[in-house]
């Protein structure tokens, strides 16, 4: 689990690619638009922040697994959403504005839900109490670092160069693509010796936790009213959670690496569920134009 070239150079010049190329997409009629109707951002945050938690537990407690393993689920369960979810909406069709103030929102709300649940949790499953805090001050740093900044750029080119960005977005929408690929295929193979090992332990959970966290954000979404993009929107969110920051709480912080287990298999296996959420999405949004 620990830092590689993959993970401290190549992850964070694609995430910047790629954000920049979503700021192109956005201008700021989406995000007053997000802030005039506040009902989808309630929507994903309560699915995010309360019944996903509920979600990873019950899960934890039916599929048989080792109490460390039932604690790295639930520490999925408790993070909130990653920038991998504003890529997959972008690819998706999806709201973007949306999932970038879900995204900011949910991440500060985190710092203190995690401390909170997680050493409840901690309680349940390890029968101890342990110290799960995060840098509030770092924390917000990297969420506007990895996100505000790049998005921002590009809308301020956006505004100033509207032709330019608009065939720029056409190819960053294409790079976005080839480079969430390249990423899924380096960690495969990064971990290729392991996987066999942590399916076994972990599979079932973690299959469960994203295929069910994705339907409870479609269904929830669509029973209220949202509208597709929304909808589309909601499901990522609620269905891709942070795996990065579960496996520096659980390997890091908890300094316990078979916690990591699980947010290692997540990590994965939430990008293929991804990219079924990405064909999806684009085949809504040209039934909807249509």
């Amino acid at each position: 689990m620990q830092a590689s070239f993959l993970s401290a150079v190549v992850l964070p010049i694609s995430l910047a690619i790629i954000m920049l190329g979503m700021g192109f997409s956005l201008v700021p009629e989406d995000f007053k638009r997000v802030s005039q109707y506040p009902k989808p951002v309630a929507v994903g945050l309560i699915c995010q922040l309360i019944l996903l938690p509920i979600l990873g537990f019950i899960i934890a407690k039916i599929v048989p697994m080792q109490p460390e393993i039932a604690m790295g689920l639930m520490i999925i369960a408790l993070c909130p959403g990653g920038v991998s979810s504003n890529i997959i909406t972008f690819l998706a069709k999806g709201d973007v504005a949306l999932s970038v103030t879900l995204t900011a929102l949910s991440s500060v709300i985190t710092v203190f839900t995690i401390p909170l649940f997680g050493n409840l949790a901690y309680q349940h499953f390890i029968g101890k109490t342990a110290s799960i805090a995060l840098p509030i001050g770092p924390t917000i740093l990297q969420i506007f670092v990895m996100t505000i900044v790049p998005i921002s750029l590009g809308m301020v080119i956006r505004k100033l160069y509207p032709k330019i960005a608009i065939s720029l977005e056409k190819v960053t929408s294409k790079l976005a693509t080839g480079l969430l690929a390249i990423i899924i295929i380096l960690l495969v193979i990064r971990e290729w010796e392991k996987l066999p090992s942590f399916i076994v332990q972990v599979g079932l959970g973690v299959a469960l936790l994203n295929s069910i966290s994705m339907l409870i954000g479609f269904y929830v979404s669509k029973i209220l009213g949202l509208n597709s993009a929304q909808q589309v929107c909601i499901t990522i969110e609620v269905g891709l959670q942070n795996g990065t920051l579960a496996i520096a709480i659980t390997a890091g912080i908890l300094n316990n690496p078979d916690m990591a287990i699980p947010a290692a298999v997540y990590a994965l296996f939430m990008n293929l569920t991804g990219f079924l959420a990405i064909l999806y999405g684009r085949k809504l949004a040209l039934s909807t134009t249509v």
